[in-house]
């Protein structure tokens, strides 16, 4: 009976966390977007020339995102320790309520390990994700 218990355990646990992935939303890292609004050449790192270069920041949402406006909180994480210091806030002001996914295009003038956190206008973390960008 024990057995039972758990086995049925470990597959509801199974089944809902495969669920919550496949319905979650999720900050690519990509080099374009296609017209399906999905990543072309999707990456966590990324190499940028010393004068800067860019790449692209794509949400994809399993909801409307019921806002004009989104932003996206950048930190510097110290890979020593891990800390995170703040680095900028990039705007993204062009959205429509209805929309389910959207890209920012968006360049990096310093190289870093940053942890990108995409907040929604009523102050909702909706996502985050870390990046590598690096010299050429």
């Amino acid at each position: 009976m024990l057995k039972k218990i758990i086995i049925t355990s470990f597959l509801f646990i199974t089944l809902v966390l495969i669920t919550k992935a496949s319905f979650s939303q999720t900050l690519y890292f990509c080099e374009g977007v296609d017209r399906d609004g999905y990543p072309i050449n999707q990456s966590t790192t990324f190499y940028i020339p010393s004068g800067g270069g860019y790449f692209y920041f794509l949400m994809r949402l399993p909801y409307e995102v019921q806002c004009y406006s989104i932003k996206y909180e950048l930190y510097r994480v110290d890979t020593y320790d891990y800390t995170e210091s703040y680095s900028t806030t990039i705007y993204h002001d062009d959205l429509s309520l209805n929309w389910v996914w959207f890209w920012k295009k968006v360049t990096f003038y310093k190289p870093g390990y940053y942890h990108v956190y995409a907040v929604d206008c009523n102050g909702y973390t909706l996502t985050s994700s870390y990046v590598t960008v690096d010299w050429n």
